[in-house]
């Protein structure tokens, strides 16, 4: 540590890092980057997207997910998006981030849509009322569902392709489109309930693969099953969700693969709630492989915008042979007389994702062998130009390898973007600036080097966010801020370290070396834990969340390298300079005592009775209010919006009532950011085209800014899947905590770090429940942040029972644990405030988002360190205390003081030889006032008289009695539990102190020893 030729080289790191953090941070030098902001910052759309299986991809593998991304990637830069953050989230989901995007439907169509284009031979196929009698009208899918329930496919001899050697079965189920059953779910009243749980009386309904799918957004509850319909499918998996099953009268229809249902063309002022279904055969004879070089352009008869496309070999020759077979069928029709003969015409089908975009028909006059294919084709009436282009885009780029079920939609304003990152800068500013004021006030000199740390600590780090570069969102502006408290937490354990080797008289240079030395240990445990829970955050948790795991973790490590190498060389600089010459310098005063004198243990069953009414209150709020799930877990749409013209929640209610949204949440928001009309709006699971409605409908009666509106919609799959990573994530981060600590000291340690963090969990639960404040995604993130933090004061008072058990052969488990707690309670103390002011920081300055999160971790980071302090270590004297070597020394101890255990151990080894270094300066200043007495004393030949007659030296001190040496020092025990104690050296007399005074012990005299006479024989 006091290594000259170590610190300098360590200094001269830091500089280096420096300079290269300064050319990534400042704009126009030759390694600057820019800061890459996530879209809660900057404003645009988030697209969650879940893979399904397909004919081709029957499982949803990992290569299957990252062709899909590769597509996405594709079409997002055919968007003209060129920052967009496509990434996997979680097995089989898909995060698509598209920045600067404020048209949600278009991204969605353009982003998600499968494009599998499908080639049907019309008349033939279709099944049920016949090819020019779709079933028409509200319950139109209904009673297609039942037609295609009915049907079964046929193996015909024109399903094999020419030159083929398979079986009419074989090619029959090779040429399908689906490949499993396809299942509807209708309410009683033959409406589909869409995700909402609600009948979907308008958008596009999305039929599940199996009966876990389509029951997907129900969760089980006790009590019995509704009567369902006759005849429904998926019985048993209905009954298996009791009463939270769909209502009474609903039914599952299950259509088998081969059959597939497809919607018509929208005819003119057709209403949105019709809708027109037809039931095929599914014998495609072509699809989107067989294309190429798909074209947007315009029909020069019609000049209506079309497709262009041409066919490969192989499509060409399909294509061809598919045209004869419809052209000959068609001359071979005999029509009534007087009937056009283009009412004879055959027709060829296309179908995008099971809905027709065009139904051709094939002149058998002009081409009575077919259209070989060697023009191409092109397929008409798909609306406008900007639709028509983005199909080209699609059937160029080529279809997703995999279904893609939408789960999540969330559109964020520019404004609110630009808004939130100022609230989060300010936070962080704030956090900085409280933090470096409590260090100067508290540690002094020792403050100032500490504050030097943390601004390497931020420049290093905010050179890291650049350089990577690491997406920067509002909850990675929270982890930012909160790595401060990392970063002055080791800053602190270090600190008060040497500020107990000062106290004890070392010199500052040796206090600060042995200090270091012994915090290390704490340091390195503490931060540890809470790199692994940050790993399992960013393992497991959505887009956003993981942003705050990243910068979480990278920043805990910078501020291990600024806290613990940077600090201890520029310690070990000024070690011997004048400006650490005396003690008060450190924060050290002579009037300070060396700990807390205060029973904690004899104290601990009032602070269980505590916090066991702690609990039972927040069990009961719990049980009675229940808490408060957002969207992120319920499912969902939340919009936020300005509006142009005051609206009280009774007239949005009257504007939203007509579109069925009557019973939406509606509450004003108080956001000078975006106006004084700060509207937010919470309903079931909306589709985009809803959102867009809502809009319309709130833009007509009190006038909308676009750019500032915001939406955020939650499907039940993606809540579903946010609350079992959340309890996994919990459950990892508890078996990391529960290894680590007994690896670190032993696994009876783990249990009562348990219990605590247990308790932390319950009361922060317990609060939001009384509070009635929402849960969110970052809410979980916070509760696995406490789970850190708890831990980190519960690592500082277990290393110092570690360190005092061989110090204390003698004493009992609660005198041990006694001690410790009070040589490192003002330590804790430090610790848990040092934190709370970059949290606080948070709660005052941060937005919404980041306001609930700091909420989490106030309640948490408190209840944390009463946890660590009051009840992880006595539920470890507790157990302790039954170990056969503890019970033998409390029996001990207990016959010694009258059948009582005093607080404080009375006797430490090792303790007096601290004690001969408690003054030095009191030592030397005794040597020289014996020097001046021995000075003036008669020479001893009585050579020159004396001025003054000196008094006779007074007699020796008769040595006192020996001591019994008692039998537990006689012979050392032995632990019981597998681990030895350590032998106690000798004992002396010297070494023996009473610290239950509470002020500085004192030595007891040596005893003079007899000089020996030695002459020679």
């Amino acid at each position: 540590m006091t290594n000259r030729n170590r610190n300098l080289a360590i200094l001269g790191i830091v500089a280096a890092l420096l300079v290269a953090a300064a050319l990534v941070i400042v704009p126009g030098s030759p390694l600057s980057k820019e800061t890459k902001l996530g879209l809660d910052l900057r404003g645009g759309i988030e697209l969650v997207y879940q893979g399904r299986p397909t004919p081709q991809v029957p499982t949803v593998t990992p290569q299957a997910v990252d062709d899909a991304i590769d597509t996405i990637r594709k079409r997002t830069n055919s968007l003209g998006v060129s920052e967009s953050e496509i990434q996997r989230s979680g097995r089989d989901q898909i995060s698509v981030g598209l920045p600067d995007v404020q048209n949600a439907q278009r991204a969605i169509e353009q982003v998600g849509t499968t494009a599998q284009l499908q080639f049907y031979d019309w008349e033939p196929n279709v099944l049920g009322r016949g090819p020019d009698s779709p079933y028409a009208g509200t319950k139109a899918l209904f009673q297609a569902a039942e037609e295609a329930s009915e049907q079964k496919p046929k193996a015909e001899a024109t399903d094999v392709p020419s030159g083929s050697d398979m079986t009419p079965a074989e090619a029959d189920a090779a040429n399908d489109s689906t490949s499993r059953p396809t299942y509807y779910l209708f309410g009683p009243d033959q409406i589909p309930i869409g995700p909402d749980g609600k009948p979907l009386r308008t958008g596009d309904y999305d039929p599940g693969s199996s009966c876990d799918e389509v029951l997907s957004d129900f969760d089980s509850e006790p009590g019995p099953a509704p009567e369902y319909a006759e005849g429904t499918a998926c019985l048993d998996e209905l009954k298996a969700l009791g009463s939270g099953g769909p209502p009474a009268g609903s039914k599952v229809i299950e259509v088998p693969k081969g059959i597939v249902i497809v919607e018509g063309e929208r005819v003119p002022n057709q209403p949105p709630q019709i809708k027109r279904f037809f039931v095929l055969e599914d014998d495609t004879e072509l699809n989107g492989t067989d294309v190429k070089n798909p074209k947007a352009a315009t029909d020069p008869q019609t000049n209506q915008p079309v497709v262009t496309m041409e066919f490969t070999d192989d499509g060409r020759e399909a294509f061809a042979r598919v045209t004869k077979r419809i052209a000959e069928r068609g001359s071979k029709i005999i029509p009534p007389a007087g009937t056009p003969r283009d009412q004879t015409f055959q027709r060829f089908a296309i179908t995008l994702d099971n809905e027709i975009v065009s139904l051709a028909t094939i002149d058998y006059v002009s081409n009575p062998e077919g259209i070989d294919g060697r023009t191409g084709a092109q397929i008409e009436n798909i609306g406008s130009f900007q639709e028509t282009n983005d199909l080209a885009e699609s059937l160029r780029i080529g279809a997703l390898p995999i279904d893609l079920k939408l789960i999540s939609n969330t559109q964020v304003s520019a404004t609110l973007g630009q808004q939130a990152l100022d609230q989060g800068l300010i936070a962080g500013a704030a956090g900085l600036a409280l933090t470096i004021l409590f260090l100067l006030v508290f540690y002094r000199v020792l403050g100032m080097v500490a504050t030097a740390a943390l601004l390497i600590y931020a420049f290093l780090l905010f050179a890291l966010v650049k350089l990577i570069p690491i997406t920067l969102t509002l909850p990675g502006i929270a982890g930012m801020v909160l790595t401060l408290a990392v970063a002055a937490d080791a800053n602190i354990v270090m600190y008060e370290r040497i500020k107990e080797e000062v106290r004890a008289g070392r010199s500052i240079p040796a206090a600060i070396s042995t200090g270091y030395t012994k915090a290390l240990r704490t340091i390195i445990d503490a931060n540890v834990v809470t790199i692994g829970v940050a790993f399992i955050l960013f393992t497991l948790a959505t887009a956003g969340i993981k942003g705050f795991a990243f910068t979480l973790g990278v920043g805990t490590i910078v501020s291990l390298f600024t806290a613990v190498l940077a600090t201890s060389a520029i310690l070990g600089t000024m070690a011997r300079s004048r400006i650490l010459r005396r003690p008060s310098a450190l924060g050290v005063s002579g009037k300070e005592s060396k700990g807390w004198r205060f029973d904690f243990m004899g104290r601990s069953r009032w602070f269980f009775s505590f916090s066991g009414a702690i609990l039972a209150a927040g069990a009961i709020a719990i049980a009675a209010l229940g808490i408060n799930f957002g969207i992120d877990f319920e499912s969902g749409t939340r919009i936020t919006t300005p509006l142009e013209r005051h609206a009280s929640v009774q007239d949005v209610r009257d504007t939203l009532g007509p579109l069925g949204y009557a019973d939406a949440k509606i509450q004003e928001v108080d956001d000078p950011e975006l106006g004084s009309n700060v509207v937010q709006i919470a309903v079931p699971q909306l589709e985009p085209s809803e959102v867009s409605q809502v809009e319309q409908a709130l833009d007509r009666d009190f006038g909308v800014k676009s750019d500032d509106f915001s939406s955020n919609s939650i499907g039940p799959t993606f809540g579903e899947q946010i609350a079992r990573t959340a309890i996994i994530a919990v459950i990892a981060s508890l078996l990391l905590i529960s290894i680590y600590i007994g690896v670190r000291f032993e696994f009876k340690f783990a249990v009562p770090v348990l219990i605590a963090l247990a308790h932390d969990l319950l009361i922060t639960t317990g609060v939001y429940a009384l509070t009635d404040r929402e849960v969110t995604t970052s809410t979980v993130a916070a509760l696995l942040t406490i789970l850190g933090y708890s831990l980190y004061d519960t690592v500082i008072v277990f290393d110092r029972i570690r360190e005092n058990v061989p110090r204390m052969p003698r004493a009992t488990f609660s005198q041990i644990a006694n001690r410790s707690m009070s040589e490192v309670f003002t330590r804790s103390l430090a610790t848990s405030f040092v934190v709370l002011m970059p949290v606080g920081s948070l709660l005052l300055f941060g937005g919404d988002t980041l306001k609930d999160f700091a909420f989490a971790l106030l309640v948490g980071v408190m209840s944390g360190a009463y946890s660590s302090i009051f009840i992880a270590t006595p539920v470890l004297v507790e157990w302790k205390e039954r170990e056969a070597i503890y019970m033998r020394r409390r029996r001990l101890v207990m016959e010694e003081n009258g059948g009582i255990v005093p607080p404080f151990a009375s006797e430490t080894i090792g303790e007096a030889d601290e004690d001969e270094a408690v003054a030095p300066r009191e030592r030397r200043a005794a040597r020289r006032a014996q020097r001046k007495r021995t000075a003036a004393r008669p020479a001893p030949d009585g050579g020159a008289a004396a001025t003054a007659v000196a008094p006779p030296p007074p007699p020796p001190p008769a040595p006192p009695e020996p001591e019994p040496e008692p039998e537990a020092q006689a012979k050392p025990e032995r632990e019981t539990n597998g681990q030895p104690e350590p032998e106690p050296a000798p004992r002396r007399t010297s070494s023996v102190t009473s610290t239950a005074g509470g002020g500085a012990p004192t030595p007891k005299p040596k005893p003079k020893r007899p000089r020996k006479k030695h002459g020679r024989r």
